[in-house]
């Protein structure tokens, strides 16, 4: 790695580059260990750049966004790791179209479209996470979803090359991004006129609801499970007794059985064995097998 380090300082002198830096304050949950090498494009064109350079050697790297559904390792990842949240965090709109970059947040996503007075975002804005990462998943709350209003995704293969994509094939929690090893870049949204004011009243009325039902204040990666094909996870969990069950820094939140959280000093395994026991809890009370929505790395 430290060789690789000094040949991507030659090749990229103004890119951030590191070695063992620390993740946990990337990611929203406050976990994790050192990335072996961490580095920073500025732009689509240096990530390009880079990641032929990558291809060209045989290096394959994690792509790390946000960091909001993520839970990684007190190990750290071996290899390097590339952060591509704040270098591709453009806004642009064309009559009723948003294209946004992949770093773009959610919550800037859905304030810029209420302020073009297009409405269809609403729904995104206490999302949180990122453009890319919302489309990757297909995120969703309050019955509407990326995969609704999102009409194409910029994406550059793992050899740098750069792609162009309207058949996503979303569904719930899913997209195409999750099997083809692409790195979305940017999303176009096609989105409808509206009024500006209702629209703002709409976002006001959900945060509102969101602050009241969720534990924002707390580490966390937002919904911990999947919903399951029938019922709620969060009320499965509940009729499990299982508020407030902890195991080290980490426990089901009292507010909201669906969100695991912690109390800022958890580790990793604390969070891992905690997802494990409400699985066990939930199948044994009512038989359905939980699945994780958080991405665990390592």
């Amino acid at each position: 790695m430290t060789s690789l380090k000094q040949k991507l300082i030659s090749e990229f002198p103004e890119m951030k580059i590191k070695e063992n830096e620390p993740l946990a304050p990337f990611t929203s949950f406050k976990i994790g260990g050192p990335a072996e090498l961490f580095a920073e494009p500025d732009s689509e064109e240096s990530l390009a750049l880079l990641l032929r350079l990558l291809s060209s050697l045989g290096v394959k790297p994690f792509i790390l966004g946000r960091g909001t559904n993520l839970l990684v390792s007190d190990k750290g990842i071996p290899g390097i790791t590339i952060r591509i949240a704040d270098g591709l965090s453009s806004l642009s709109v064309c009559g009723n179209e948003i294209t946004a970059g992949a770093g773009v947040t959610m919550a800037s996503l859905a304030v810029f479209a209420r302020d073009n007075s297009l409405t269809g975002l609403e729904f995104a804005h206490g999302i949180p996470g990122s453009v890319g990462g919302g489309v990757f998943m297909n995120a969703g709350a309050y019955g509407g979803e990326i995969g609704n209003v999102c009409r194409g995704v910029y994406a550059l293969s793992a050899c740098g090359d750069r792609l162009y994509s309207e058949d996503n094939d979303f569904s719930y929690r899913h997209s195409s991004f999750e099997d083809n090893g692409h790195i979305i870049v940017g999303a176009r949204f096609s989105l409808s006129e509206g009024d500006k004011t209702a629209i703002g009243e709409k976002m006001k009325e959900l945060s509102m609801k969101r602050s009241a039902s969720q534990p924002l204040g707390l580490p966390s990666a937002g919904s911990a499970f999947k919903r399951p094909r029938e019922g709620y996870a969060a009320a499965m969990i509940d009729a499990a007794g299982l508020k407030g069950f902890t195991v080290g820094g980490a426990r089901v939140s009292e507010k909201h059985a669906g969100f695991i959280v912690t109390d800022g000093k958890a580790s990793f395994s604390d969070v891992v064995v905690l997802i494990d026991k409400v699985r066990e809890a939930v199948y044994k009370n009512c038989g359905t097998l939980l699945e994780p929505e958080i991405k665990i790395i390592g």
